[in-house]
């Protein structure tokens, strides 16, 4: 049975994807202090009292200890962090003498949390001393960097007219996350895919998280290591923002993906030979799953939504405005102002493309202008809203079932005969007894088909 559905675009948050790692590449991660905080901090609550419980405690806890810490009414509670700190290989299950079970936290876990919580150990990689920086950076400068150097992938991936700039790195990792495609039909040319297109409306911080996970899936090809990389990136999360860094001592690798952070916006660097680089706003608290690190949810909002279905963007982004493209027709456009209207062609247009109802309105709300948020009542009319999920509701009122036809029985026995089989199968998919028609599946097609012929020929 195939049915209608939007299908959304999975993007893991950092425990998702380090439990899809192999255990010694895990293993080999927990060597460096940086990402044992990052791993920490990312916990749920429980799972870090678990943690500083046991950090200074070099042997096994029993099981019936740990349990006891918590109450009965936060059971559940504690079973999802039991499950956390398992997949995330940071404790493991063991016996005691006399076969009690017990806990025992991953000894490389606890030197390194324990490094990074009270200091000590080797340097970080990006932590050499330097000189002030004649030609430093402030915060609005690294801010409107990041900003254009992330917007030229967007760009790309709407086909709109600032296409200039995107590195090979880029759309290599846009195809292969499957956000574009080649169109044999445009000489190979990447065009947006169903996935890109639900990308488009993510979240800032989201977009990079998603982007950079699939990057690293092809670090290893690239002839980088996986847990340098991820490391030098959990660096970066606890990096500040406006200061500068040393990028003296790394390994090639390390210089090679360096330069590919630089490209994709998340840290700027004056010259590829230079010796020193900022991070910006995107590079911190990206394993995080919080949004403090996205640059538009700083902005105004900038789009008002009226009940005839219109909308107003005061903008003169060309890229805000190809985004609100892909769910409304554009009427009008001015130097600052953009006048479109939301229908229901274009909406089952966004849909067949893959976006949803829900994705719609969240980036109608949030991109909501401040006055509209001031006015009484919701800043996007529910009239827009509730037609919105209307449209989107239209294309799943059909069941598309692959099947095969039974009609022209030359008698009601013979239909019925068939019809009882078909039915003792559990394969029929719909029939009219007035008729003398039935629809079987296609994989019951052929007991059904085999059946009718030995019976005809009795």
């Amino acid at each position: 049975m195939i049915q209608t559905q939007s299908r959304s675009l999975e993007c893991k948050n950092l425990h998702d994807y380090l439990k899809t790692l192999p255990a010694e590449v895990l293993d080999q991660l927990y060597n460096h202090p940086a990402t044992c905080l990052a791993v920490f901090r990312e916990l749920p609550g429980l799972a870090k009292q678990f943690i500083m419980r046991l950090l200074h405690v070099q042997q096994a806890v029993p099981q019936a200890v740990v349990s006891s810490w918590v109450t009965h009414q936060f059971a559940q509670d504690s079973q999802v962090s039991k499950e956390a700190l398992t997949g995330l290989r940071l404790w493991y299950l063991t016996a005691m003498p006399g076969g009690l079970e017990a806990w025992l936290l991953n000894g490389t876990f606890r030197a390194n949390l324990r490094m990074a919580l009270s200091g000590g150990g080797q340097p970080w990689t990006m932590s050499a001393y330097l000189e002030p920086d004649p030609k430093g950076r402030d915060v609005s400068f690294l801010d409107q960097y990041a900003n254009e150097r992330w917007e030229t992938v967007l760009h790309y991936m709407v086909a709109s007219s600032q296409q200039g700039g995107i590195s090979a790195d880029a759309v290599r990792t846009l195809l292969q996350a499957g956000l574009m495609c080649p169109d044999e039909s445009q000489d190979n040319a990447p065009v947006i895919t169903r996935s890109g297109f639900q990308f488009l409306l993510m979240e800032r911080a989201s977009q990079v998280w998603f982007f950079i996970l699939q990057y690293l899936d092809s670090v290893s090809a690239r002839g980088m290591s996986l847990v340098e990389c991820l490391s030098f990136l959990f660096q970066l999360s606890f990096s500040q923002l406006g200061k500068d860094y040393s990028g003296d001592g790394m390994s090639n690798g390390l210089v090679k993906f360096l330069q590919h952070l630089r490209e994709f916006g998340l840290v700027y660097q004056r010259k590829r030979t230079s010796g020193r680089f900022y991070p910006t706003r995107l590079a911190l608290n990206i394993c995080s799953g919080e949004n403090q690190g996205s640059l538009m949810s700083n902005k105004d909002g900038y789009i008002v939504v009226e009940t005839n279905y219109r909308i107003y963007a005061y903008t003169d982004s060309s890229l805000q405005i190809a985004l609100l493209g892909l769910f409304t027709e554009i009427l009008y456009r001015f130097p600052n102002l953009s006048v479109g209207v939301v229908t229901r062609d274009s909406c089952r247009q966004a849909f067949r493309g893959g976006i949803t109802a829900t994705q719609i309105i969240n980036f109608l709300n949030k991109h909501v202008h401040p006055k509209s948020v001031a006015s009484p009542g919701p800043p996007v009319p529910p009239t827009v809203t509730d037609q919105i999920r209307l449209w989107e509701q239209e294309r799943d009122r059909f069941i598309f079932t692959e099947g095969v036809l039974y009609n022209q029985f030359l008698s009601a026995a013979d239909y019925d005969t068939v019809k009882n089989y078909a039915q003792g199968l559990g394969v029929v998919v719909w029939c009219k007894d007035e008729k003398r028609t039935l629809v079987v599946t296609k994989d019951g097609h052929d007991d059904v088909k085999r059946y009718w012929r030995q019976h005809s020929r009795r």
